[in-house]
């Protein structure tokens, strides 16, 4: 059993994992600043915290606090993060702070510190770092687009097109050697955490795994930040009666994983060494278009008139990305057990017992104003 370090423990992966570090009889602290976007204002933890788990409520730029829960520790899950693509892109310098700064600081003792206790660190970084996803032209093979220009997006043709031969491309899934191309600063900061956590434990010898995180939903994920996963932003929206509204087409893909085998895939990135110093995706491998998600999440809370189409486009936004899942099958003998039926059944369960507050539309407007949204 081990002493364990989970930061932003207290939020919606980070809290799964502390459940299931707990079952398996690990001494478990976790370190989160408690997020009002996240959390909403109230001071107390969420009802769902594990109290068996020590809770030290903390900001990762604080040094002195960090020294503090530190102490001691053996493995680190480093899942604290900012986390909303669109807002990054106007709150820079917060994003890069809490993401990019705080890893560093973190790294920082680690190295400076606590070398001779730490013995594994799993960074939680995430699909947004690939930019497109991988694609192939039937007749001039892979291909790794750019992003779609305003031009393209305005006469509303949403496809990718073969820089070489014009014909439209076929998304295929993306393996962790595709070139990264961050589209937001809320990419560039989870690329920084991921290079530096991987490049620091390399050159001193502590053991680490990058976590590729592809879209995650499921219980726990809140509801009322405009800002989240698309699954918790559209339930959010069906509660309140709203539409959701959906950029583009509807059918641009994603790789829809349950947070419960996203806890799975940690717990085996701490337990496999095979896994040290790598980057490794975390999906199902399995493409769902975003009109479909709604759709389903309109049928289950009974709201057969939604979604909206609004045929706009986000600036940074990407068309297709589904994650090739083959390194995490071979260095963590990973295989997704939750279908993703089963999984969007638990999320509607859990999401009709809780509260939301939906802001989605303050937040396309925000975006708008901003000229990110056209």
């Amino acid at each position: 059993m081990s002493k364990i370090l989970v930061t932003g423990g207290a939020g919606f992966v980070g809290s799964h994992l502390v459940d299931a570090l707990v079952e398996q009889g690990h001494t478990v602290t976790v370190f989160d600043n408690l997020e009002p976007q996240v959390h909403g204002t109230s001071e107390g933890l969420p009802d769902y915290f594990n109290h068996d788990a020590r809770f030290i409520k903390g900001d990762m730029r604080d040094t002195d606090a960090l020294t503090r829960v530190l102490k001691g520790q053996e493995v680190i899950f480093h899942d604290a993060a900012m986390v909303g693509v669109g807002q990054s892109m106007y709150q820079i310098t917060r994003y890069l702070d809490v993401n990019t700064l705080g890893t560093a600081k973190l790294m920082e003792l680690v190295v400076e510190k606590f070398r001779d206790s730490v013995k594994k660190i799993v960074v939680a970084s995430s699909m947004s770092i690939y930019g497109e996803g991988l694609y192939s032209c039937a007749a001039c093979g892979d291909i790794v687009p750019a992003l779609r220009a305003d031009e393209q997006l305005q006469q509303h043709s949403w496809e990718h097109r073969c820089p070489q031969c014009g014909a439209e491309l076929q998304p295929k899934p993306t393996p962790e050697s595709k070139p990264l191309h961050s589209t937001s600063i809320y990419a560039l900061s989870k690329k920084d955490q991921e290079e530096m956590v991987l490049m620091l434990a390399q050159s001193y010898g502590i053991p680490a795994v990058a976590l590729r995180y592809f879209n995650i939903y499921g219980p726990r994920q809140s509801l009322s930040n405009p800002y989240t996963g698309v699954c918790a932003i559209f339930s959010s929206c069906l509660k309140n009666d709203h539409q959701p509204i959906i950029y583009e087409d509807g059918l641009q893909s994603r790789d829809f994983i349950s947070v419960h085998d996203i806890v799975r895939a940690n717990i085996l990135a701490m337990q496999r060494p095979e896994a040290n110093f790598q980057a490794i995706n975390v999906g199902t491998g399995q493409p769902t278009t975003i009109r479909d998600v709604a759709q389903v999440l309109a049928a289950s809370y009974e709201k057969p008139d939604a979604p909206m189409i609004a045929n706009q486009f986000r600036s940074g936004d990407i068309r297709h990305c589904i994650a090739d899942i083959s390194r995490a099958k071979e260095l963590l003998g990973f295989e997704p057990q939750v279908s993703f039926e089963n999984g969007m059944r638990e999320l509607v369960e859990w999401g009709k017992q809780v509260e939301a507050e939906d802001r989605t539309r303050e937040a396309a407007e925000e975006l708008s104003r901003r000229g990110l949204a056209k």
